[in-house]
């Protein structure tokens, strides 16, 4: 069996699209917040689907908007239905991604290791000169 074929890569990522669409126009959950989805995979048979998604406030209040996507996962189902042109609509499980703040991490660590080794070239350059 083919694994992440066309068809399952387009559902997924009309399922993203649909479920960004909702988040900004129907949800008013305060507990949800600043939600942006990131990515969503969809299994071979369409049963499930990871939902990945990153939180404004960063990874304190992730818990709290995971918690609460979890609850609204029929609604969203529901919603999804009446777009989807598939005979099953996935089940949605929802993951925080912690991508974006691994990369701003190591983005962070390498900046402090060039900071930390410009000084040394400096002076190298200067006792060149």
């Amino acid at each position: 069996m083919k694994r992440n074929t066309a068809r399952i890569r387009r559902i997924g990522d009309q399922i993203q699209r649909e479920l960004s669409e909702i988040l900004r126009e129907q949800v008013k959950d305060p507990r949800i917040g600043f939600v942006t989805i990131t990515g969503v995979d969809v299994t071979n048979d369409l049963a499930h689907a990871k939902v990945y998604f990153t939180h404004m406030a960063g990874m304190d209040s992730a818990e709290e908007a995971e918690q609460s996507l979890a609850r609204m996962a029929g609604f969203f189902r529901s919603e999804i239905a009446r777009c989807l042109n598939s005979y099953t609509v996935p089940q949605l499980h929802f993951i925080y991604d912690k991508s974006i703040e691994r990369g701003m991490a190591m983005s962070r660590l390498i900046d402090e290791a060039v900071a930390l080794e410009n000084p040394d070239n400096r002076e190298e350059s200067e006792t060149q000169k």
